[in-house]
């Protein structure tokens, strides 16, 4: 069974910084797409970030400057970088894993990220 599994969610206050990690299992990681979004109460989930296999790399125009997504293939693991956090950013934090061509798709349980003074 597939799993990927998020950490590094927490507790921040304005102006600082948590790195998200999700680990990916029983999985060709390589050939996934794999993303971060997030879900605020009350809110539609939305993408924050991507990386392709091909390593091609967006971001949401909300956090441009500040996340940053990369992938270690070799570690089956996908980081969400997040500096200078606001409040706007709380949310659940899931990680996606996406393979076009297959037509497969699988999410995390996600990751609470809280930004309060």
């Amino acid at each position: 069974q597939v799993q990927l599994v998020e950490s590094g969610g927490g507790l921040v206050e304005p102006g600082g910084s948590l790195r998200l990690s999700c680990v990916a299992s029983r999985i060709s990681f390589s050939i996934y797409n794999m993303g971060w979004y997030r879900q605020a109460p009350g809110k539609q989930r939305e993408l924050v970030a991507t990386v392709t296999t091909g390593g091609n790399i967006g971001y949401t125009d909300s956090v441009k400057g500040r996340f940053t997504i990369s992938r270690d293939n070799a570690k089956n693991t996908v980081y969400l970088q997040m500096n200078s956090l606001k409040p706007g950013d709380t949310a659940v934090y899931y990680c996606n894993a996406q393979d076009l061509i297959g037509g497969v798709t699988y999410w995390g349980q996600g990751t609470q990220v809280t930004v309060s003074s």
